[in-house]
């Protein structure tokens, strides 16, 4: 309290005084114990009421201590169950559960790990993937400014992701690696990889590339077989040795019919081989009749093409050419769609052309665009000519109905440079993606789509778009957010179907460790998104001829249903809506594959290197106890006395507003029983 309020507060005491003495101790007034009492009720009262005035401050210091965490990372996945380990990690949780010291020490946070990083609430060990890596990034988001070790409860074995040796830098706690498996060596063949692509085109033959691996000491020989049903349609004889223990086998088989071929891929065993699981994989391998084939016409070079050329491209089902427009011209009917990219006066012959023929298209508007040809061009909008830029983040129509449109994040892309001024439409159209300025929306269109006649057309208001890819790999880590995008854009301008009212998305065929979902779009008479329909789809396994029955649940601005569940096997499938006479249907494949069964031993290498980068040590599930002595006699997991400091008004001290209040109605009372009022 600073010394400035100490002397206010002794000058409010003595003017209190004096006035209680003034009122009560005047020459009328005999000194009696009444009046004492009245002068010091009284007293009270202007003494607080001065305090209250004054309102000095105090200092109030708490004082807490805070025990440490300690983290238990679990592996859930069926990797742990398929090592005969699930029972000794209940054992060692319990263990921990069980240990008084630990739980006086610590504050202990339980967590299991698959795909993603969740609360324990059971154990099951039926996970059919593992990331550790994204683990070690959730958790160091929780436990940034703590000290927290963390005992990572697993084998070691990662299914997908990067690299968690190295990820875990990031995650500046101590790790404490229980290993589950052991050391042992054994004798194995397995297929490590098999790469192939998921299209063909009929009348080709399409690559194949398997990578064999051998882990033994003595020489052996296998076969690899390649099947169709019951047709080999390749094998080759194989040998391995200690020093030559891995094979790179590259082959093409036929794609002879339309539709989706299964095929099954074996490394025949050896003798008294432990693992004979992972010595097979089954693949499959679309086959359809014909490509898809686009055009880019532009008159100059500009990284927008490449970027476009690329991710159109990343599906197998389509190529792309860049042409000028006089080589376009001469080739336009070769081609489904033609992109026509910052249009002038040079495209005068081919837009002709474009309208004689209803051709569809796609036209991209940027700063090299000459607008007053645009404008006479084509009659479906006008864009004001003002010799003006500016730049337009984009911003997404989730109303848009034609086809699927996922938020890929857009708000978080680069803004596209274009033309500043009004555009009109004369013809029903779609926004897209719309434009919005420092995050105001301009209710201006920045890609929209629109028919007329049977064409089907696009047009985007902006160019750069080549920034756009970069940005989504930045977000992804993967360019395929975003070329899902214009695929999907690109696939509805390169089709003439019709709208309807029920869309489905789905794959062909999908691999039994993978995600498995299916998602709707439904649309009322006026084709506008609806939101209150009711959609379910009853899936019939082809071979048991079991019949499920499964609600959409509606998600964003579509409706999907998550069968990552489902057993291997032949689905056909109907989606129908409950309230309205509409349905569609579909069939697909689950692969018989398990990624997680795969291996035959812990990774003990990796984490017993992630201990020694964190600064932490590594046991083995059957010696796991020496852990929790460990963690006791570490000094650097102790607890830690915080104080805070809070400066309290008087003025928030309750008490003395009651003060005051007791003494006045107490001295009213005293001088009311004592006739003095």
């Amino acid at each position: 309290m600073q010394t400035e309020t100490l002397l206010y507060i002794i000058l409010a005491g003595i003017i209190a005084l004096g006035l209680a003495l003034f009122q009560y101790f005047t020459k009328k007034r005999r000194l009696s114990k009444l009046n004492v009492l009245f002068t010091f009720l009284r007293f009270l009262t202007f003494f607080s009421t001065l305090l209250l005035i004054i309102n000095p401050s105090f200092d109030q210091i708490k004082v807490s201590v805070e025990k440490p965490n300690l983290v238990l990372a679990i592996d859930n996945s069926s990797s742990v169950k398929y090592l005969n380990q699930d029972e000794s990690v209940l054992k060692f949780i319990d263990k921990i559960k069980a240990n008084n010291d630990i739980q006086n020490k610590f504050n202990i946070d339980y967590y299991t790990f698959g795909e993603n990083l969740k609360s324990l609430d059971s154990m099951s060990f039926s996970e059919k993937q593992t990331n550790i890596s994204k683990a070690f990034t959730q958790l160091s988001q929780l436990y940034k400014q703590t000290t927290s070790p963390t005992l990572l409860i697993s084998d070691g074995n990662q299914t997908y992701g990067n690299d968690y040796q190295f990820s875990s830098n990031s995650y500046k706690q101590p790790i404490y690696p229980i290993i589950l498996g052991d050391t042992i060596t054994y004798t194995d063949l397995k297929i490590q990889q098999f790469n192939v692509n998921k299209y063909a085109y009929l009348k080709n033959r399409f690559p194949i590339e398997a990578i064999l691996v051998y882990n033994g000491s003595r020489n052996v020989s296998s076969k690899f077989v390649v099947k169709n049903g019951n047709t080999t349609v390749y094998s080759k004889s194989i040998d391995f040795s200690k020093n030559n223990n891995s094979k790179v086998i590259n082959f093409t088989l036929p794609a002879n019919s339309v539709g989706v071929s299964n095929y099954k891929a074996t490394l025949v065993p050896i003798e008294n081989e432990k693992n004979i699981i992972n010595n097979s994989k089954n693949f499959a391998v679309e086959v359809i009749n014909q490509k898809t084939k686009i055009a880019i016409v532009s008159d100059f070079s500009h990284p927008d093409l490449g970027a476009l050329k690329k991710s159109i491209e990343s599906n197998e089902q389509r190529s792309v050419s860049i042409l000028d427009t006089k080589e376009a011209i001469n080739q336009i009917n070769d081609f489904q769609l033609i992109i026509l990219y910052q249009p002038n006066n040079k495209f005068n012959n081919l837009y002709s052309n474009l309208e004689l023929q209803n051709k569809n298209k796609f036209v991209i508007v940027g700063t090299k665009t000459d607008l007053s040809f645009l404008n006479r061009a084509t009659t479906s909008y006008y864009h004001s000519i003002t010799d003006q830029t500016e730049y337009y983040l984009a911003e997404l129509n989730i109303n848009y109905s034609p086809f699927f449109i996922e938020d890929i994040n857009f708000e978080s892309f680069p803004p596209l440079l274009s033309n500043y001024g009004t555009i009109k439409f004369n013809t029903p159209f779609q926004s897209i993606l719309e434009k919005t300025v420092r995050g105001v929306s301009t209710n201006e269109t920045l890609l929209a789509t629109f028919e007329t006649n049977g064409r089907r057309e696009a047009v985007l208001f902006g160019e750069h778009i080549w920034q756009w890819r970069a940005q989504s790999y930045l977000n992804e880590k993967s360019f395929n957010t975003f070329d899902d995008f214009i695929g999907k854009l690109i696939q509805y301008l390169a089709s003439n179907k019709q709208k309807s009212r029920l869309n489905l998305d789905y794959e062909s065929f999908y691999n039994g460790s993978g995600s498995i979902v299916i998602k709707a779009e439904f649309f009322d008479k006026n084709y506008v998104f609806d939101t209150r329909e009711t959609l379910y789809i009853t899936l019939t396994d082809t071979n048991s001829k079991v019949k499920k029955t499964f609600p959409l649940i509606l998600k964003n601005n579509n409706y999907q249903v998550n069968l990552s569940s489902l057993p291997p096997s032949e689905y056909s499938f109907t989606v129908k809506a409950s309230k309205e006479n509409l349905s569609k249907s579909g069939s697909f494949q689950i692969l018989e594959y398990n990624v997680e069964q795969q291996f035959l031993n812990a990774d003990v290498t990796k984490l017993q290197q992630l201990a020694t980068n964190s600064r932490g040590s590594s046991y083995f599930i059957e010696k796991a106890e020496a852990v929790i002595d460990d963690l006791l006699n570490d000094n650097r997991f102790v607890p830690i006395q915080k104080s805070s400091k809070n400066i309290i008004p008087l003025i928030d001290w309750k008490f003395l507003l009651a003060l005051i209040a007791l003494s006045l109605g107490l001295e009213w009372f005293l001088r009311k029983y004592n006739g003095l009022i």
